[in-house]
């Protein structure tokens, strides 16, 4: 099991965990004074759910980050390093969005009279709600920093396993970026997917359980994905590629519906965080595609070796894992870099 052995890799996980756990116990505050505020059946509208889902995201999403900042740091992996920072700026926009969305449902439903007479759960929350962007603010700056220093000290331990060739190089980057690509998608189209049914969705309708479906089917073509460009399977990357085209178009599709005055009224309690979603995930779906396309090409041109992992012979080993350990079935690996 992989333990951080230097002070930027420990701070890196500690930073993360700390933004975590005051976030969480913000979004845990907010979600507790709201369901205390609200009447008996207040649960049936759509506006009271707002809350309860944007803290559901927010634990799997920190959850999600913390899991990620191991794996990068247990892989060396300065292209997810760096990928997290991002996300963390994803997170911030998030939280930003929240707010409004929040303000918006307590109006509603203290219209409807949804909301006790003596609660005040917006002059409560509004200081928590402030708050959490500027924690994730704050440390979305220091975890840059640290993967500044990151990047230095991973550099040498991955480079040294790659052959001297400035082309495989380039192609060991196209290979990092796509599989840090895939661990994003899999969190905004979930996080915009769970939104979409909690909020949006009645469960008697066909699309909700298209939807639901959907789910399970999506989190294997990804795990596909991943394996099947490891293995330079061509023909399933076509297919990989085939699907991320009809992913574009369903949340190209999802978008324009959004804004249409006739489905207004039915997006309106998530439309702004729906919408930061589905923007975020079209984004990195064309990133995706390009990179998958580019891997593609890269097959059958030695980098193959280098991505194969393979088992650890001794502790030693495991210390300098990374993504690209070579392996010993593809034959020798070509010569080491000298440093350039």
């Amino acid at each position: 099991m992989y333990k951080p052995n230097t002070l930027w890799t420990w701070a890196f996980l500690i930073i993360a965990f700390i933004q975590a756990a005051i976030v969480l116990a913000f979004e845990g505050f907010v979600f507790a004074t709201f369901q205390q505020s609200l009447r008996e059946g207040a649960g049936k509208t759509p506006q009271s759910r707002t809350i309860p889902t944007y803290l559901t995201l927010f634990i799997f999403g920190f959850v999600y980050q913390l899991i990620l900042v191991y794996d990068a740091l247990r892989l060396k992996n300065t292209i997810q390093v760096i990928g997290l920072c991002i996300y963390n700026v994803g997170l911030l926009i998030y939280a930003s969005v929240q707010m409004d969305q929040i303000k918006k449902a307590i109006t509603v439903l203290r219209t409807f009279n949804w909301i006790k007479d003596d609660a005040d759960v917006w002059g409560t929350s509004k200081p928590f709600l402030i708050a959490v962007p500027c924690v994730i603010a704050f440390g979305t700056v220091v975890l840059s920093v640290i993967a500044w220093k990151l990047y230095d000290e991973f550099a040498w331990t991955i480079y040294k396993h790659i052959s001297a060739d400035l082309r495989m190089k380039r192609r060991y980057l196209t290979f990092q970026i796509y599989i840090a690509l895939l661990k994003f998608d899999f969190f905004f189209f979930l996080g915009f997917t769970v939104q979409f049914v909690v909020i949006v969705l009645a469960a008697r309708d066909v699309e909700f359980g298209l939807t639901i479906a959907v789910i399970p089917v999506t989190i294997a073509i990804l795990v596909l994905a991943a394996f099947w460009t490891r293995r330079e399977n061509t023909a399933g990357m076509v297919f990989i590629i085939f699907f991320y085209f009809a992913a574009l178009a369903y949340f190209l599709f999802k978008l324009v519906r959004m804004y249409q005055p006739s489905r207004e009224l039915v997006y309106l309690a998530a439309r702004r965080s729906l919408t930061t979603f589905a923007v975020i995930t079209v984004i990195l779906i064309v990133l995706t595609i390009a990179n998958a396309i580019a891997c593609t090409r890269n097959f059958d041109k030695g980098l193959k070796p280098h991505i194969t992992k393979r088992k650890l012979e001794n502790e030693e080993e495991k210390v300098m894992t990374t993504e690209m350990q070579p392996s010993m079935a593809h034959g020798p690996v070509p010569s080491r870099m000298t440093i350039d």
